[in-house]
């Protein structure tokens, strides 16, 4: 069975071709980071207009990469929540229209519970472009525990099943991907701030500055607000300025040493936080498998630490399946189209803020 899968949630604009939910065909993504990347994050207008201008180019080179047509797409795939409005229309609107044109059927689902199933895929087409991509040798075990973390999601969920999943933890604040973006900016490193904070982070010292982790009631709740605003605090001490200074002009004031001592240090905190409560969810509830997921699930430091401190094995999917792509929606498209009946693709309404745990399908 071969889905096609449509990602237009934020800032990448992805269509891929999936087979039986394991097998990769192709995966075509056109991403808006150099265009966002001169504001210091995603603006929603430019983003949605973006959309729209590569949309369908985006869909007909996954067609082609997968050398399919029409005829050998069995269904469609798209994520309809949570992300932009304007970006997820786009991508949800194409997906409607291309499921009344080619009569197929439609499976919309949830972005972050697609980030999921990136780790579902353990095969590619022998197409040159994924010759060097590393693969999970075998799909996760259920029960699955799922850290998913992203620009605006921070999560533990675990997954009893396909579509039967609970949520143990999230964020009470700021997500850990928006910390990296916010504590970048001010250390004058590039957005997106996670591939820049890691690079910066390799020549510093992750001890050099002492950072909190906040103490929630429930242990696997997040929050990265307070160590985001302790970096800036830390930042006007050492150059010294108080409160008052403005954090848009820390940067400048900054040593290349210090800038990367900062970088190292936040990282080392943000992602310990991360570790120690996906531990405290393993040793609760003894899951077969454990998965990361969404982008943040790309820094080398979190999968170090991750194998270094859990008990069991742990496989990560490809960093470039771990940033928003279409393979994702149509793996999980293909979960869906086992156990659940398609869409009407003239009632599908997107969905900017609901939370996956109100989606379960199972």
């Amino acid at each position: 069975m071969k889905i096609l899968g449509i990602e237009s949630t934020c800032d990448e604009t992805a269509a891929s071709v999936v087979e039986d939910g394991r097998r990769l065909l192709s995966n075509v993504v056109v991403s808006q980071i150099d265009i966002h990347s001169e504001y210091g994050g995603v603006v929603p207008e430019v983003a949605a207009r973006s959309h729209i201008e590569v949309i369908n180019p985006v869909v007909n080179k996954a067609l082609l990469d997968a050398k399919c047509d029409w005829d050998d797409i069995d269904a469609i795939a798209v994520s309809y929540a949570p992300g932009l409005i304007g970006s997820l229309m786009v991508g949800t609107l194409a997906a409607r229209t291309l499921a009344i044109l080619h009569d197929k059927p439609l499976y919309p689902v949830h972005h972050v519970e697609g980030h999921v199933y990136a780790n579902f895929i353990t095969e590619a087409s022998d197409s040159e472009q994924f010759a060097d991509l590393k693969l999970p040798q075998s799909v996760p075990k259920f029960p699955s525990l799922a850290l998913c973390v992203s620009g605006l999601h921070t999560q533990l969920v675990l997954f009893h099943g396909h579509g039967d999943y609970e949520l143990l933890g999230q964020t009470q604040d700021d997500a850990v991907g928006e910390a990296f973006d916010k504590v970048a900016k001010i250390l004058g490193l590039p957005y997106p701030g996670g591939p820049s904070v890691d690079a910066a982070a390799e020549q510093g010292d992750p001890r050099r500055y002492r950072l909190p982790s906040a103490r929630l009631a429930n242990p696997y709740d997040f929050s990265f607000s307070g160590l985001k605003t302790a970096v800036l605090r830390a930042v006007q001490a050492e150059t010294g300025n108080d409160f008052r200074f403005p954090s848009h002009e820390l940067a400048e004031l900054l040593t290349d040493a210090q800038r990367h001592d900062f970088a190292a240090s936040f990282q080392h905190t943000a992602i310990k936080t991360l570790v120690d409560k996906t531990l405290a969810a393993y040793d609760a509830y003894s899951p077969a498998s454990v998965v990361i997921a969404g982008g943040v699930a790309a820094s080398r430091e979190l999968r170090r630490q991750l194998r270094k401190r859990l008990p069991i094995d742990i496989e990560y999917a490809p960093m470039s399946l771990c940033t928003d792509n279409g393979a994702m929606v149509a793996t999980l498209g293909y979960y869906q189209a086992q156990q659940i009946q398609p869409t009407d693709p003239y009632a599908l309404e997107v969905e900017p803020s609901v939370s996956m745990t109100a989606m379960t399908w199972a």
